[in-house]
């Protein structure tokens, strides 16, 4: 049996006991020792696991062939530059902008936050093609499973190709469906804010911060069960982890977040969070018809300032943040690093499987546009809303870059695109 080092420190601090008392200066060094030494040796530990873990989740950012005839290129690494052309569309296109996004019709006065553009490091990152994109997604149905802001991807994909074309509503509403005739091309949108099962633990007071139960090993039928037909999953999720929480798993309650009862374990949301992303994968990884690609499109961070979302918080940045101002740590990081380890896991098993897994990271660009959020420009001024809104995002604006990425990493699943697979 291989013993612990500070066991075998004790045995033989007792020994020396037995033997005999030690010299003034050997004790105080020992003790120095016993009292400084774990704690180093800790702080060594944590340190190499936080950048052990940023570097094992950077690795997974897949290169793209952006370039003609080869090359390599991680679209997610790099910066904000100006971009003087402005947004792909207004709040005048014809397409679903909900009223909450749509920062330009309920007066917001600066519009630099439109004259952004992402710029990776070492390559460009080409303009959305929509023409292209719907040639790429011919005869193919693609699912948006999550929450609100899943829907804000969701909506902004569909206000980029407006310019090729409308699709017909075929329904709204938890499921919404969408389907875009002359491409033969379906669109899904499935309200799942925490993509397993969930309830109300006390249906009688249920509100925005009251504690739910959430089942960590059942996916949310809404989505589960309409995957046989899906080519193309993106998940996305974030906010809704924050709330209290009683956690089960096989039917058991193991654990809880915000909570008093003393009969059962204290968990961080993080556990919740990473197992919700764990079984969501799962249910497509052991689908029987499910073989097609699943998008991990990862944490969009909130920049609530001066207050708490509900405590007079707001977003009123006009510019972006540079990467000296701004960096992904804290919890944004580890809810980023929460999502990746479970994308890491289910890729490896997928390879085994028949089943591709893409990364959409978008958290790092995203943390540095604090100024790209609705904040009071949700609604009409003289309606008296005092919530901010600092979680979605305007439309048009730097969401609609994330539609980008997609663009590229559709690519990269289709051969005459398809350069080195990481």
């Amino acid at each position: 049996m291989i013993e612990h080092p500070l066991q075998k420190q004790k045995q033989k601090t007792e020994m020396k006991d037995d033997i005999g008392a030690e010299p003034p200066r050997r004790r105080v060094l020992g003790a120095f020792r016993k009292a400084v030494l774990p704690i180093s040796i800790t702080l060594v530990i944590f340190a190499t696991f936080c950048f052990t873990s940023y570097n094992i989740s950077d690795s997974l950012l897949q290169s793209f062939s952006l370039i003609p005839g080869g090359g390599e290129c991680n679209i997610f690494k790099g910066n904000w530059v100006p971009f003087p052309e402005g947004p792909y569309y207004t709040n005048a296109t014809k397409c679903d902008i909900e009223d909450r996004q749509n920062c330009m019709k309920f007066g917001r006065p600066d519009t630099g936050f439109l004259k952004w553009r992402w710029q990776p490091d070492g390559c460009e990152l080409p303009l959305f093609d929509g023409r292209q994109f719907l040639e790429l997604v011919r005869g193919k149905t693609m699912a948006f499973v999550g929450d609100s802001v899943a829907r804000n991807q969701m909506e902004s994909l569909k206000c980029l190709l407006a310019s090729v074309d409308h699709p017909v509503k075929v329904s709204d509403g938890a499921v919404g469906r969408w389907v875009y005739k002359e491409y033969n091309f379906t669109l899904l949108s499935f309200w799942s804010p925490h993509i397993v099962k969930a309830k109300d633990a006390d249906p009688l007071w249920a509100s925005a911060d009251s504690r739910m139960n959430l089942y960590t090993d059942e996916a949310d039928k809404v989505w589960a069960d309409e995957m046989a037909d899906v080519d193309v999953v993106i998940f996305s999720a974030g906010q809704w982890f924050f709330r209290p929480f009683f956690y089960y798993k096989k039917g058991k309650i193991v654990g809880c977040h915000i909570c008093n009862e003393t009969t059962i374990k204290k968990r961080n949301f993080y556990f919740g969070y990473g197992l919700a992303f764990r079984t969501a994968f799962k249910t497509l990884l052991d689908h029987e018809k499910f073989k097609g690609l699943v998008i991990l499109r990862t944490f969009s961070p909130a920049h609530f300032e001066n207050g708490e979302w509900n405590k007079g918080g707001n977003c009123a940045r006009t510019r972006p943040f540079t990467k000296g101002e701004m960096k992904l740590e804290g919890f944004m990081l580890e809810m980023y690093l929460t999502q990746v380890r479970e994308f890491m896991a289910a890729k490896k098993e997928g390879s085994k499987k028949g089943v591709r897994f893409r990364l959409l990271n978008t958290t790092e660009s995203m943390v540095l546009r604090p100024e790209g959020h609705p904040n009071h420009y949700g609604h009409w001024a003289h309606e008296n809303k005092t919530i901010a809104d600092c979680v979605h995002w305007c439309m048009p604006g730097p969401i609609d870059t994330w539609n980008e990425f997609l663009l590229q990493v559709l690519k990269m699943e289709t051969p005459q695109y398809k350069s080195t697979d990481k």
